[in-house]
């Protein structure tokens, strides 16, 4: 398949219902009581995979096949007055740009990164900026000029600035004021740093500046010719299990495979309005705050929000036409602490969550309050949606759901064979004989670890799970936190969600401790609900192990319990079980 049919491809698909904001065709499934929309873009999960066969061209590139294409159709009337992006922020200012107006801005940035920023096809760019619309034009430009984008969270320190900027040898960096300083303290040391360009009405010796050179430069722009497997995006893993790893895409990998995310599992249409809360230095974004709605056609909505704050997120979700929202576990289980009585979501339709497992007590709290299902995704910084929950499934709490037609999953043993219902194994992709495109290139200058994710004829996720005879997926821990204990496995996920059920367990993390008879058991680091933070310790202790033994296996209850004020996360938000882990085995 050539570029040009590759494109009209996606957008064909794309733009069969157009749909608006506020409604999703008249199909209802009734579930449990409340009315959820049927899907739009096909007609239930036995029929993604007969919908879904993509193919990757040998050029492509996203920015002229898909977001120019969607800029023609706006302008010939077929695709609804809908923003290509739509930002706020709490001071009440509001962006809002047609697919056309960001075709210009876009190329303007472009001409930047090539001009005053000397950069060449390849070159890398390292991207450190908050939820501002010039993330969005600097992704956008970076695919117009075939530059290598490395997007960093705005929460890094020097430190982390200067390991990402001397393991990518990025040529240039950019980012805000209050970063700028970090940025200086280490450019010392990075003597391939060639650019900086600051975002900001101000400006700084020794900077570029973004703001001025936009006012400049000409909107007039020629999108490179990349092939399909040239490199795209370099993402640095949040590191839950040891020291971040540069995971490569090409331009097809994500800007045709992510189509199985914003088709089928997020089911967007160019009236579709999509906010997805992720920060912007993880994959995260570029799946839900870049490809997957933009092959849609729908709106990617955006809020500043420097800092989380759960009434800003209900009271957006309440003030704005927002059809479809994404975020993690974990703050879907804080915007359930809220009094959630006082929002009405008068738009909103669709919930979905990715990231790490949902407990199941916080999936039936959010469909009690709201009437809305949470539609589970699992996926990794190397794929595109592994599995997930699509419209129309019946939904297991606590499940992953089934494969997504991007990939052959299987739960396999230490051969490589795959295993029946029931039985916990890998979770793995099959990449023989027919390696997915959709999957990433590698870990960039890091063949070592590379070879280390695959075994026979797949891709090991490093999760393990076990299926069941409906063929749902179960997520019980990653490979290293799986708990042996007196014979048992015991996954951490499980006693989590039993422990999360209890109205004193805010939050918790479950990892293996040392035990002289036992060899190991479960510890439980514990967060309490500010209700009980002033009981007894021992006797709150004693009433979560009971639970946890009523209401799961009892073997699988934690004999050990240790009451925190917070649990060591990474910058994206992920528990690190590996430092509690090593804390208990006296490990460094």
């Amino acid at each position: 398949m050539n570029t040009l049919a590759a494109s009209l491809h996606l957008l064909k698909l794309s733009v069969r219902r157009l749909g608006s904001p506020h409604t999703c065709g008249r199909k209802f499934h009734r579930l449990a009581g409340f009315q959820s929309c049927a899907p739009q873009n096909f007609q239930d999960y036995e029929s993604l995979r007969q919908l879904y066969r993509p193919e990757a061209p040998e050029y492509f590139n996203f920015a002229k096949d898909v977001l120019d294409r969607w800029a023609e159709r706006e302008k010939d009337g077929e695709r609804p007055s809908n923003p290509a992006l739509w930002w706020v922020n709490n001071a009440g200012e509001e962006i809002k740009w047609s697919f056309e107006e960001l075709g210009v801005r876009s190329r303007r940035a472009a001409n930047i990164l090539a001009g005053a920023c000397d950069l060449q096809p390849r070159d890398r760019l390292l991207l450190i900026l908050p939820r501002v619309p010039e993330w969005w034009l600097v992704n956008v430009a970076c695919l117009r000029t075939g530059t290598v984008l490395i997007p960093g969270t705005a929460q890094l320190t020097a430190k982390d600035i200067l390991h990402r900027l001397l393991s990518s040898s990025a040529r240039c960096i950019v980012t805000d004021e209050s970063l700028a300083p970090l940025v200086d303290a280490v450019a010392a040391e990075c003597p391939f740093l060639k650019a900086k360009l600051l975002v900001s009405q101000q400006r700084r010796e020794g900077w570029l500046n973004f703001t001025e050179l936009s006012k400049a430069v000409s909107s007039d722009h020629t999108c490179v010719k990349t092939k399909s497997s040239d490199p795209m995006t370099i993402f640095f893993t949040s590191g839950t299990t040891g020291s971040p790893k540069m995971t490569q895409h090409s331009h097809c990998s994500f800007g045709v495979g992510l189509a199985v995310n914003g088709r089928y599992w997020l089911d967007l249409s160019p009236g579709s309005v999509m906010w997805n809360t992720s920060d912007t230095g993880w994959a995260k974004s570029a799946w839900s705050s870049v490809f997957a709605p933009w092959i849609q056609g729908a709106c990617v909505f955006v809020h500043h929000m420097p800092r989380f704050e759960a009434t800003t997120v209900l009271e957006t979700l309440s003030r704005f036409q927002i059809s479809t929202f994404c975020s993690a576990p974990t703050v879907y289980r804080m915007l359930l602490q809220e009094d959630l009585a006082r929002y009405r979501f008068k738009s909103l339709q669709h919930c979905v969550s990715a990231g790490e497992p949902m407990n199941p007590e916080v999936m039936q709290q959010w469909k009690h309050k709201t009437g809305l299902e949470i539609y589970e995704g699992y996926g990794q910084t190397e794929t595109v949606l592994i599995c997930g929950t699509f419209k129309g499934m019946r939904i297991k709490p606590g499940s992953m759901g089934k494969p997504s037609p991007a990939y052959d999953v299987q739960i396999i043993d230490e051969n490589c064979s795959p295993l029946p219902a029931g039985q916990e194994g890998d979770i793995a992709i099959r990449v023989k004989p027919n390696r997915p495109f959709d999957l990433f290139s590698g870990y960039t200058d890091d063949p070592e670890r590379t070879e280390l994710c695959y075994r026979g004829d797949f891709f090991l996720t490093g999760d393990r799970g076990v299926t069941d005879q409906d063929g749902y997926f179960w997520f019980v821990g990653r490979s290293d936190d799986v708990i042996l204990s007196a014979g048992y496995r015991i996954g951490p996920f499980e006693v989590e969600s039993a422990l999360i059920e209890h109205p004193a367990v805010a939050e918790s993390a479950v990892v293996s401790s040392p035990d002289a008879v036992r060899g190991e058991v479960v510890k439980a680091f514990v967060v309490l609900t500010p209700h009980y933070q002033h009981q007894d310790p021992q006797s709150l202790a004693v009433a979560l192990q009971n639970h946890v033994k009523q209401v799961t296996a009892p073997y699988k209850y934690p004999r050990k319990i240790e009451f925190v004020e917070s649990l060591p996360k990474t910058i994206s938000g992920k528990i690190r079980r590996v430092e509690l882990r090593n804390k208990e085995w006296g490990r460094t």
